[in-house]
């Protein structure tokens, strides 16, 4: 059975792409993207968080 390990990670608008590739370079491979916690409650400032995975 595959097992698997699990991170989550900000992603900041201005730097996604080289986010991903980083993480990507490391094995781990994105499974979704949701919008996480507003940043100072404002919903246009929302940030976004990338759930990633990999074998163990």
């Amino acid at each position: 059975m595959t097992k698997w390990e699990y991170a989550t990670v900000p992603l900041l608008s201005h730097a996604t792409k080289q986010i991903l590739d980083n993480w990507g370079q490391d094995g781990w491979e994105l499974v979704s993207v949701i919008p996480g916690p507003s940043v100072d409650g404002d919903p246009r400032n929302q940030q976004l968080v990338a759930y990633m995975k990999r074998e163990r």
